[in-house]
């Protein structure tokens, strides 16, 4: 029944019922509409706010840490009435505040000193009421850190004040950099001055040239050769003393060294010019070259006058029976005698050739003049590195195969090399030999005899003894050894004479006795009951032969 009365209702009104449906339609439209703009409005909060979470995090992950003064938005009726400070995570690590991103700015400056604190409440001042910005740095009470501080105004498209911002940059790493390159700019600068010092204090002219050959730094004593507006030091020509030996040296990279004369104080004067080339900043094709200006004119008189002498000395060694040679720092043969000539059986053609000392080895080995070794090239070498380590005179005896045998002397030569002076010594081996057997036969002869036997030499000293004159006064050997006097053997024996109250007097009579041409023999009693008689006489080289007998 419902349903006819409502088809009733239409049929009897249909207009509005049309005009109730469109209204329906306009109502759920409209409704539809606010919903999706709901949406969207809160999709886009949502953005901003992520942009918002975004911006605070790049700042939060920035090295420098800042505290800002956010002021209230004068633009719209902002519900924040007062200034609201702010303090980064950054800046809480940096200066170690214990209420981290609640920290006010009163703590912030309770890290610095107590004038650097004034200094930043003044600046923040200005910032603050005129948006003037600054930058300075401060050193933290607390340890070596050392802050910068950098205060600036942001402010909107509009005009409007958004904060004023303090950023916080520990630069403690950069501030000690700056400091030791400070320290090293003052040692270089101290370096440069003592350098400088020096140079200019050389003796002697110095100076340094450009890969170009021009000098561009010299010391005081290049400055004293310089008579008027010259940039080289000339010689008597008028020519610069070493641009040409610069540039010969710069072209070979190699030290170049030249005699030059050059008029100094009215006086013709030699000296010795060095180029000295190098790489400039390690580059292989920038040679640039020191130069400098040794005096040697006394040392061209030393020389010549050594010359003098050296030919002065070779002329008396050309005289002498000794061999010499003289063999220079090239193992050449420089200088010989007519005796080393002789000594060694050598042609004065071959030694006019200046053969070198190992090509001298060569041959006396073919001569069969060479003594007998093992390995010839060790020989050889062993030879060559005397030549630098010989710094003495040295000897040494060379057993010919022949059975001669020769005294080598080998000493330093002043100009270099080695002098060596050759002198046959058979003859005198074979007579010191036979010296010391006959010798050795007469110590024998005496060590056979029964009676104790002494013998005096010409000077009063004890030469030979024998055994028995051991076991008679029970002598130490050790003190015979040392070639007493007679006297002193007397003191040895004093205490077989113990018994004697004036020794002094016994020493002198026995003495005496010894020395007396007249007196032939005479008697001692010792203390332990024996008597013993001595006798003394003298021998045909002035010596004195003093016997004892145990009676």
């Amino acid at each position: 029944m419902s349903r006819d009365l409502l088809l009733d209702m239409f049929y009897a009104a249909p207009e509005l019922w049309y005009g109730i449906g469109v209204l329906f339609v306009i109502l759920l439209g409209r409704l539809l509409y606010s919903e999706i703009s709901v949406l969207r409005l809160k999709q886009k909060n949502y953005f901003l706010n992520r942009d918002r979470e975004r911006y605070a995090e790049t700042l939060y992950a920035s090295k420098d840490g800042y505290f800002a003064f956010i002021y209230p938005d004068e633009k719209v009726n902002d519900p924040r009435k007062t200034v609201k400070e702010r303090c980064s995570r950054r800046l809480a690590v940096i200066l170690g505040l214990p209420n981290g991103t609640n920290s006010g700015f009163e703590e912030i400056l309770k890290n610095f000193y107590k004038e650097d604190a004034k200094k930043i409440q003044k600046y923040t001042g200005l910032l603050r009421e005129d948006g003037v910005s600054f930058e300075d740095q401060f050193p933290l009470k607390s340890n070596n850190k050392h802050i910068r501080l950098a205060g600036s105004r942001i402010n909107g498209i509009d005009g409007n004040v958004y904060c004023d911002m303090i950023w916080f940059r520990d630069i403690s790493f950069e501030s000690i950099k700056i400091s030791n390159l400070e320290n090293e700019k003052i040692d270089a600068y101290q370096n440069i001055i003592r350098l400088k010092d020096m140079i200019d204090n050389i003796a002697y002219p110095v100076w340094l040239r450009d890969e170009n050959l021009n000098i561009v730094l010299s010391n005081k004593k290049f400055k004293e050769f310089l008579t008027g507006g010259e940039e080289e030091i000339l010689n008597p020509k008028g020519e610069s003393i070493s641009k040409n030996l610069a540039l010969i040296a710069q072209s070979s990279n190699k030290i170049k060294r030249q005699t030059v004369n050059i008029i100094c104080n009215g006086e013709r004067r030699s000296y010795e010019v060095i180029e000295t080339p190098f790489h400039i900043e390690q580059s292989l094709d920038k040679i640039c070259t020191v130069g400098s200006l040794i005096d040697v004119n006394e040392l061209d008189d030393l020389k010549r006058n050594l010359k003098l002498h050296q030919n002065a000395h070779l002329e008396i060694l050309g005289t002498l029976g000794t061999g010499f040679a003289v063999f220079n720092d090239k193992y050449k043969l420089s200088f010989y005698n007519k005796a080393f000539a002789k000594l060694w059986g050598l042609e004065d053609v071959w030694l006019e050739s200046k053969p070198t000392y190992f090509m001298f080895l060569e041959l006396i080995r073919e001569k069969r003049m060479l003594p007998e070794v093992p390995d010839f090239r060790l020989y050889k070498n062993d030879e060559q590195k005397d030549f630098n380590a010989i710094i003495e005179a040295k000897e040494d005896m060379l057993h010919l195969p022949d059975g001669r045998t020769f005294r080598r002397v080998r000493s330093p030569h002043p100009m270099g090399g080695l002098t060596f002076a050759f002198e046959d010594v058979t003859d005198r081996l074979a007579t010191r030999r036979a010296y010391n057997a006959l010798l050795s036969v007469q110590q024998e002869i005496l060590d056979n005899l029964f009676d104790a036997v002494l013998i005096f030499g010409s000077n009063g000293r004890l030469k030979f003894y024998n055994q028995a004159y051991l076991k008679l006064w029970n002598v130490d050997e050790m003190f015979l050894q040392k070639e007493p006097t007679f006297s002193e053997l007397l003191d040895s024996q004093k205490l077989f004479f113990s018994n004697v109250e004036d020794w002094p007097s016994l020493k002198k009579d026995i003495l005496t006795h010894l020395t007396s041409i007249t007196t032939k023999a005479f008697n001692l009693n010792r203390n332990d009951g024996s008597c013993v008689e001595i006798m003394s006489g003298s021998l045909s080289d002035s010596s004195m032969i003093v016997t004892f007998k145990k009676l």
